[in-house]
């Protein structure tokens, strides 16, 4: 049986390393997807949410707010696939032919998600999260929603999944 997403260890490469000053969290989950587009990719993985992931979301967004964090969009917030337009949540960094970077700076934590295209057979598409932290509150935060992050990755890159015959 073929696994539709599949965790990997993550390569910090000098371009991962270019990415953020500092990588204080990382991982990789990779899928398959011969079919669409990297923008028709990354466009399934972050925007076709399931229920439980959007009432997380929202759990999240009521406790963080209790200590300032962010949890509306930015004034600049606009859906144009272009380098400073949104996807999702996330702002967009860069756009290239095979790589989305997607991401968001925050008191507490800077974030980026690097969806790319390998070409790989199998597991060709990696999305690669990165965290630098800005202070404890960062560090704090991450350790508290690290198991929720990996399940929700996890189910996100699986809407991206599609192996044709």
């Amino acid at each position: 049986m073929t696994l539709k997403v599949k965790e990997e260890q993550t390569v910090v490469t000098e371009g991962i390393k270019a990415i953020l000053p500092k990588i204080d969290f990382a991982d990789t989950f990779s899928t398959t997807n011969h079919t669409h587009t990297i923008a028709e990719i990354t466009n399934l993985i972050f925007n076709t949410t399931p229920s439980w992931v959007k009432a997380l979301f929202t759990i999240r967004n009521r406790i963080v707010g209790l200590f300032g964090l962010t949890t509306k969009p930015p004034a600049d917030y606009n859906t144009e696939y272009k380098v400073g337009g949104y996807i999702g949540f996330f702002k967009i960094y860069a756009l290239a032919n095979n790589q989305v970077i997607l991401g968001a700076n925050d008191t507490h934590l800077n974030f980026r998600a690097v969806v790319k295209n390998s070409d790989q057979t199998f597991g060709n598409i990696k999305v690669i999260t990165l965290v630098e932290y800005n202070n404890k509150k960062g560090k704090i935060y991450m350790q508290l929603i690290k198991p929720f992050h990996k399940l929700v990755v996890k189910r996100m890159v699986k809407n991206a999944y599609v192996v044709t015959p």
